[in-house]
Formats: C-alpha cells, sequence, structure tokens
C-alpha cells in the first residue's frame, strides 16, 4: 500500500490522461455511432453505403493497428504528424463508433412498425418523426449496450502507451521497471482502472434511468443504491410484467 500511496500523484496524473482519453473518444465515437446508424436506417441505398462501408471497414481493423498508422504512416504519406494523444483518440472513437452505428441502428428498427406509419399518417416530416417518436424509444434501448462500448473503450485505451502516450498503464509500466515491484505496480494500475471503469458506470446507468423515466418505465425505488442495480423487467419492457 505504501508503493501507491508514495506515487500516488504520478498514477493520478496518468489516471486523468486514461479519462480524457475515454471521454474524449467516446465522445467521437458516439457521434459518428448516430450519425452512421441513421443513415443505414433510410431507404437511400448510397447512405446504406456509406454506412455499411464505414461500419465494415472500422469493425475489421484492428484499433492498434489503426493508431500505430495513424501516429508513425500519416506522417509518411502527407505533410502532417498527428499529435499521439488525438491519434489515439481518433483510432478508438473510429473502431468503437462503428460498433456504436449497429447499436442505433438496430435500436432505431426496433421501435414497432405500426408508430412509424402512425407518424407517416399524421404527416409528421422525416426529422419531426425520428425527434419525438423513433430516436426517445431507441435511446432508451441502446444505453445499455452504449455503457458496454464506453467500457470496452476505456479498456482499450491501455494500448496508447504503445504510441508514447503517459497513460495509467504506461505509468505502471515504468514504476514496475524502475522499483522492481511488478505486482505493485500493476496492481495499483488495476484499481485505478476499476475506480474509472466504476464512474463511467455509474454515469450511464443515470442516462438510463433518465431515458426510462421520460418513457414512464422509471423503476421503482430511488437512491444511490437503486442506481447500481441492474434494470428490472418492467424496465425494459415498457412496465409490463
Amino acid at each position: 500500500m505504501d508503493f501507491l500511496i508514495d506515487r500516488l500523484p504520478l498514477y493520478l496524473d496518468g489516471a486523468v490522461v486514461t479519462f480524457n482519453i475515454t471521454v474524449l473518444g467516446t465522445a467521437l465515437a458516439f457521434v459518428l455511432a448516430m450519425a452512421i446508424g441513421i443513415l443505414g436506417t433510410l431507404r437511400n441505398k448510397v447512405a446504406r453505403a456509406v454506412a455499411t462501408f464505414y461500419t465494415e471497414a472500422f469493425r475489421g481493423i484492428a484499433a492498434l493497428v489503426l493508431m500505430f498508422w495513424m501516429a508513425f504512416s500519416i506522417p509518411q504519406i502527407t505533410p502532417y504528424q498527428l499529435d499521439v494523444t488525438f491519434a489515439a483518440v481518433l483510432a478508438l472513437g473510429l473502431n468503437i463508433g462503428a460498433y456504436g452505428a449497429e447499436v442505433v441502428r438496430s435500436s432505431i428498427n426496433a421501435v414497432p412498425r405500426a408508430q412509424t406509419e402512425a407518424t407517416i399518417a399524421l404527416n409528421m416530416t422525416w426529422a419531426r418523426r425520428m425527434r419525438l417518436v423513433l430516436l426517445p424509444q431507441a435511446w432508451a434501448q441502446m444505453l445499455p449496450t452504449f455503457g458496454n462500448l464506453v467500457i470496452e473503450l476505456m479498456k482499450a485505451s491501455a494500448i496508447v502507451s504503445l504510441i508514447g502516450v503517459t497513460d495509467l498503464t504506461q505509468v505502471a509500466r515504468v514504476q514496475g521497471q524502475s522499483s522492481g515491484q511488478t505486482i505493485w505496480a500493476f496492481g495499483s494500475a488495476l484499481i485505478m482502472y476499476f475506480i474509472i471503469a466504476q464512474v463511467l458506470i455509474l454515469g450511464m446507468r443515470l442516462l438510463e434511468r433518465r431515458a426510462n423515466r421520460r418513457l414512464g418505465r422509471a423503476p421503482a425505488g430511488g437512491g444511490l443504491l437503486a442506481l447500481l442495480r441492474p434494470p428490472s423487467v418492467g424496465t425494459t419492457t415498457g412496465g409490463v410484467r
């Protein structure tokens, strides 16, 4: 324990870098997922082709290879040098965004067809139909999977040290090599990663509860412990038990 206490400032700096990369990567992945996912639901063949190309291309490329390519290959074929942190965020966001796009597309398509037909009968525009009817229901459905993707992105950020980013994993590696206490060095990093994951999970649970409450699906009870409990059956089925 003294090992972690003595080096806590270093680990906190690394944890801040990891958290920032996670947040920025998540923001990029979310924007891409929503845009590409919605494109994938359109009848326009060109829009669907663009969505399919993006999802298949970036799901099929390893995040580490993409990261190396952006950090080390782009400067060789262009006059530009990407900052290593930016390259890490871009690679992780593109990779996770491809998975998120499929979540968005499937969630929108899962909204009952009768509701879409009703909005068409009411002469709603596509934008109004998407904003008022389809996305609110799809949003509540896609959040649990989005939560998993956020955690996956956070864990994938451990590879950013390989392109020179001083994140939590890099701090643990340096401290382990300098002190010879590998168990304590990486055990401390393990604890910090776990804490970051719990913060992210709690944030996603808050979003889930808010989305379900707006649809009249909020579970009974309240307080912090209720946030940590998984949604009940009634929460995910519109209150029908």
